[in-house]
């Protein structure tokens, strides 16, 4: 179930962006069905983006995958405009975005909404606390204003002690740090991460993520994030949209990407992830059997089933899995080796 507009952080309805002279032309055909092949060779356009809709919760982190030329990158720069829609409607905070006149769309993009891009953008003769106050320097706030905001926000990231260094004196980590430090200087409603680790080493890219998720703990943000990394999706967005020839195939949690995939394709990418990290007790319980005992230990249906392993592993008794303190059903051990080993649970049920 969608949320309405007023209740949404930002509202997609209908969004394509189509490149090419003839982009209006073929959206108002039958050449906007054709496959991105065969629409180039019949059209000489190319649809990034197709008939897309979604919503984002306030506060919530909503995560945009998928593979190089998906069509994400040019989703995510169409929220703002800095590629302007072929057709369809955005909102961010209720506010209509294509019908926001160029200079209320600047005011938009220097107080609502910050942006964090793969390649930091960091001025190399500012320093570190002037790079992290640019914006509010924009907005026009006086020197010292913004100097104490940024040694803040520094603070916030991990980043003491180095607001006088240089960007090429600082590890690509601590740069990429930086331009988190400056998209959130603003305090913005929502922030928008084009990819933003891709380019650093997979230890720092780690370290990066879990910012991230230690950030939006403390400050709450809305943040739309964008990612080819299905583990990096997976650890960071609380929905995750998957798209596919800039269409979204399915829009779920993780549970529901890895438990309930749309189709092959979204099947094809969870395929390795562990079930047992993403999918919880309430997945794979069942009814109570006639005579079954009922006293065994009780877990929380939110429970992973990974973290359920020690509990059946000391008592013979089936887990009670409860939502509230009601009984929503139970999982034994023979549930949980069958889930382990890939069996279908229906199979118990069915015998």
């Amino acid at each position: 179930m969608r949320d309405s507009p007023d209740s949404a952080a930002i509202t997609v309805e209908g969004l394509w962006k189509i490149f090419g002279a003839g982009a209006h032309r073929v959206l108002g055909g039958d050449d906007r069905h054709l496959d991105p092949a065969a629409l180039r060779e019949r059209t000489g356009c190319t649809a990034a983006v197709r008939d897309v809709s979604f919503d984002v919760r306030p506060g919530e982190v909503f995560v945009v995958m998928g593979l190089s030329g998906s069509g994400k990158s040019t989703l995510v720069r169409c929220l703002t405009r800095l590629v302007e829609p072929t057709a369809g409607e955005i909102r961010i905070g209720g506010e209509d975005i294509a019908r926001a006149s160029p200079a209320r769309l600047r005011e938009i993009r220097r107080h609502r909404v910050s942006m964090v891009f793969q390649h930091f953008g960091l001025l190399p003769h500012r320093r570190v606390v002037d790079n992290v106050a640019y914006g509010l320097e924009i907005q026009g706030v006086g020197r010292a204003a913004r100097h104490a905001r940024a040694a803040e926000i520094l603070s916030l990231v991990g980043l003491d002690g180095h607001a006088g260094a240089y960007p090429d004196q600082l590890s690509g980590g601590m740069q990429q740090r930086v331009g988190l430090a400056r998209a959130l200087a603003v305090d913005p409603q929502v922030m928008l991460f084009d990819e933003p680790f891709s380019a650093l080493d997979p230890l720092i890219r780690r370290d990066m993520q879990a910012e991230v998720v230690r950030l939006h703990r403390e400050v709450g943000k809305t943040m739309v994030f964008i990612t080819h990394d299905l583990s990096e999706a997976l650890k960071l967005g609380e929905r995750i949209a998957i798209m596919r020839d800039g269409s979204i195939v399915q829009v779920g949690t993780a549970e529901e990407l890895v438990g309930s995939p749309a189709d092959d394709y979204v099947a094809d990418f969870v395929r390795d992830v562990p079930r047992s990290h993403v999918l919880t007790l309430r997945r794979i319980s069942r009814e109570p059997e006639p005579g079954e005992p009922l006293d065994g230990p009780e877990l929380p249906a939110a429970t992973l089933v990974k973290d359920a392993l020690e509990a059946a592993s000391v008592s013979s008794r089936p887990i009670r899995v409860v939502d509230g303190g009601t009984l929503v059903g139970v999982v034994d051990r023979v549930d949980l080796l069958a889930f382990l080993s890939g069996r279908d649970l229906t199979e118990r049920a069915g015998a």
